[in-house]
């Protein structure tokens, strides 16, 4: 695969926002809050059914959008459907103090922290279904440091 140009100048930044669909939106906010820090930014409530139909939150200048289930749009939570095929890695100063944080907060441990060849990650399911990846990489390995310590594993370009 070829790998896309760098673009020296935008007038626009190009981004991809996760929206992240949930059976109990205004708890995902409380816990999202609680766990990783999150600040509310905006939220769309139903009058009649009080059911967020829309709401932004920031966790650390990412931005991320949420909404309750809507089954009539075919928009499902990982609760439903049974699982997420879809993981988020949440990149952190201290993966152990945001780890522990989340689990305080309700979250439940997939794979507890750990070091790995490119830093320090643990995996979790928030109370929501969702999968995140607390980690912090180590800037100083280079691509080749990497191959040496995965060995024939994995080739990395």
């Amino acid at each position: 695969m070829k790998k896309p140009a760098l673009i020296e100048e935008r007038s626009v930044m190009v981004t991809a926002t996760p929206y992240l669909c949930v059976a109990g939106a205004s708890a995902a906010l409380d816990f999202y809050a609680s766990a990783f820090g999150a600040e509310e930014v905006s939220r769309w409530t139903d009058r009649e059914t009080g059911m967020i139909g829309h709401a932004e939150f920031v966790i650390d200048g990412a931005r991320f959008f949420l909404a309750d289930e809507w089954p009539e749009g075919g928009v499902y939570s990982p609760a439903t459907i049974g699982r997420t095929p879809v993981s988020f890695v949440l990149e952190v100063e201290d993966v152990d103090a945001v780890f522990q944080q989340a689990v305080a907060a309700g979250a439940k441990v997939e794979r507890p922290v750990a070091d790995s060849p490119h830093g320090r990650n643990g995996w979790l399911f928030d109370p929501f279904g969702h999968r995140w990846s607390i980690s912090a990489h180590d800037p100083g390995k280079s691509a080749t440091d990497l191959q040496n310590e995965v060995g024939d594993e994995y080739v990395i370009t």
